[in-house]
């Protein structure tokens, strides 16, 4: 019969926890991550990802993405993924067509 010392116990539970509390953490920030979004029901409608038009607008506009959503609007298909993209003390509103990934807007927002 092995014995353990009280340190190989304790590194033993620490383990434990630490995967459980990363666990736990993985799908709270999945489950934030999926319904942050403004106009997930319209996603069925959509034919590019919500992935490939944020990085459309990344790329039509470099920065830090602070909102994004999915909008049923006039221009283009009449769809659109619709992104706030924060560049220094400038927020742009930047549109992407969510059927055909064209950059439909991209305009600094007048505050």
């Amino acid at each position: 019969m092995a014995t353990y010392g009280i340190q190989e116990i304790h590194t033993s539970q620490l383990a434990n926890n630490l995967s459980r509390a990363t666990l736990i953490g993985l799908t709270l920030l999945t489950a934030t991550a999926s319904s942050a979004m403004g106009g997930s029901s319209f996603a069925k409608e959509a034919a590019i990802t919500l992935d490939q038009a944020r990085a459309a607008a990344t790329k039509a506009q470099p920065g830090t993405i602070l909102d994004q959503e999915l909008e049923h609007r006039k221009g283009g298909s009449g769809l659109r993924y619709s992104f706030d993209i924060k560049v220094g003390a400038i927020t742009h509103e930047v549109g992407i067509d969510a059927k055909t990934g064209t950059v439909l807007q991209n305009s600094a927002e007048k505050r």
